[in-house]
Parts: structure tokens; sequence; C-alpha cells
């Protein structure tokens, strides 16, 4: 993780030269630098922006499928497990927005403060600065160095706060409070590393718990690493955090998979082909079966019609 810590300490010193939009986020300059394989739209500050008809499809992705596509790039730590969950068994699908903090240090919290407070107007609290950006569809994804007691920097007020902004929950690396109220918001699908009564103290003249450091930058969830943009896929106990540039290649083959299983399954009942058939290298006999039963039953797949179709062009007979 060498090179990691020397990127994030890169990033915090540009931040702290002044190069921030507010509080302590990155410059839209320096997003849009370390997201170069980006090439769609973006957010005024430069995050990347997935469109929402891929997240509408990548709820139906499995972990498997977005796991196996991001290894084969060389993607190798974007998923990160071992999370309690808030409704484990829906799917939390956004646009990651980052928040790092670090333990209380009295001289950096004042100093990040003070700038926050009047150089940016900025008059609450550290722990909101990050949700004042938050927008539908988005994901917190909260670095909280696994604080537990008196670590909490979330709980009802503001879950139901990130719900309304982004009609989604948290990935929260540390511990949540309040945690009836926050089942009590519905379908406030988060991920979470434990739970504990008390709450944050943010007060740098008195007891101070956590201090914010880093807004949207590149940020360490256990082993994942994840960028601002990048598309979290969170479903049956863990979390996988999709470069925004490989969205579209997850859905993609997630879908294909979906077709080739549901028409191996069908032929399957149906007797038609033997286990070892559908479960090997299909013949082409079989290839060509498939491609016959995609064209008849494209309005009736979990599929858009509009993919399929694109499928179809691929057809080699």
């Amino acid at each position: 993780m060498k090179h990691f810590s020397i990127l994030i300490l890169t990033v915090c010193v540009s931040i702290f030269q002044g190069h921030s939009i507010f509080g302590q986020q990155i410059s839209k300059g320096e997003l849009i630098f370390l997201t170069p394989e980006w090439q769609g739209e973006r957010f005024e500050d430069g995050r990347p922006k997935v469109s929402d008809e891929l997240l509408d499809r990548m709820k139906l992705v499995t972990l498997e499928e977005a796991w196996a596509v991001l290894r084969n790039e060389n993607y190798n730590y974007q998923y990160e497990d071992g999370w309690l969950s808030i409704n484990p068994d829906s799917v939390l699908v956004g646009r990651a927005v980052t928040a790092v903090f670090v333990p209380g240090r009295p001289d950096i919290h004042r100093a990040i403060d003070e700038r926050g407070h009047n150089q940016d107007g900025r008059i609450k609290s550290q722990n909101s600065w990050t949700i004042d950006l938050l927008t539908k569809r988005d994901v917190y994804v909260v670095d909280q160095f696994g604080a537990h007691i008196d670590g909490p920097t979330v709980g009802d007020n503001l879950g139901n706060s990130i719900y309304a902004k982004t009609g989604n929950g948290v990935v929260y690396d540390g511990a949540l409070r309040d945690i009836g109220g926050l089942k009590e918001i519905g379908a406030f699908t988060s991920f979470y590393r434990s739970y504990h009564p008390s709450h944050h103290l943010n007060d740098p003249k008195g007891r101070l718990n956590t201090t914010l450091v880093g807004i949207n930058i590149p940020t360490r969830i256990g082993k994942a690493t994840v960028m601002p943009g990048d598309v979290v896929l969170g479903r049956d106990g863990g979390v996988i955090f999709i470069p925004p540039h490989l969205a579209e290649k997850v859905v993609s083959t997630s879908e294909v998979v979906r077709l080739r299983d549901m028409f191996g399954h069908q032929r399957l009942r149906e007797q038609k082909y033997t286990p070892g058939e559908i479960d090997t290298r299909w013949s082409d006999k079989i290839e060509k079966d498939f491609w016959q039963w995609l064209d008849a039953n494209a309005d009736k797949l979990p599929v858009p019609k509009e993919q399929i179709n694109e499928l179809l062009k691929q057809r080699t007979w």
C-alpha cells in the first residue's frame, strides 16, 4: 500500500496548499487528472457521472460478475466484505462521494475549521460538509478508520438527510449510532462496521474524536481503493467499487452471463441438452440455438431490448 499512501499524501498536500473548492475538497483539475480513463459526463466539480441508465442495469449485477471483470482488467483491490448491513436483502447502487476522517487532532482541526468557516462560509460541523455536497443517486463512502466508541458521525438525523439528498444509504468504515432510527428510514440500504450508542465529539477545545482531512479524494475502505465517481455495488454482505470507465463493461458482461444462464437452465429443464454439454464450451449447434432463442424471446427477457439488439448484431451465423 506504499504507493497508495504516497498518493493520499500528495492529494492532502495539494488540499492544504489551497487547491480546494471549499473545506477539504479536491480540486476539479486534480480529480480529472486522477480519473483520465473516464471520457463521459462529469459533475461540476469534476466527479465522473455514470448514467442513471447504467446504474439501473447495475442493480442486477452480482458481486462475482463484477469482480471477475475487474480482476481481468487488473483491478485487484476494489472489493471489501465483513460488513454489517441495514436492509441486507436489498441492493445498494450509486456514485461514490468520499470522505476521509482521521483521529481528532486539535491543531489540524482548528486550521480546517477556520478556513471552512471564514473563507468558505461553512457554519456547520465538519462531519456535515461532505453531506452538503450529495445529490441523487450518490453513495456517501466514509473512511472513519474503524472508529467505534465515541466514533459515530452518522445517526438517524444525518441518515435522514443523506437519504433525502441521495435516495441511497452509506458505506461507512466505522460505527453507526441510532440503528433503530436508521432502519425506520426504509430504503436506507447501508454497510457499516459496527454499532455503538455513543457519538463523536467535535470540539478542538475539549474532547475531539475525529478530524475531516479529505472530501472526494482517493480513499481506502478496508482493502479497497475508492475514487469519487466509482460505482458502488453493495449486496449479499459485500461491497465492490467499480471504476466509472469499466461500469458499462461490467453491466454488459453480466447481462450476457445472465442470458446464457437462463437459456442453459431452460434447455436443461427441457432435457434438450445434458449438463455436460451446457457446463462446458458450447458446440456450434448450441450457440446457434442460443441466438435463435435470444431473438425469439427479446421482449420477455430481463435485459433491455436495445441491449439484446446490440448483442444480436454480434451473431456469426
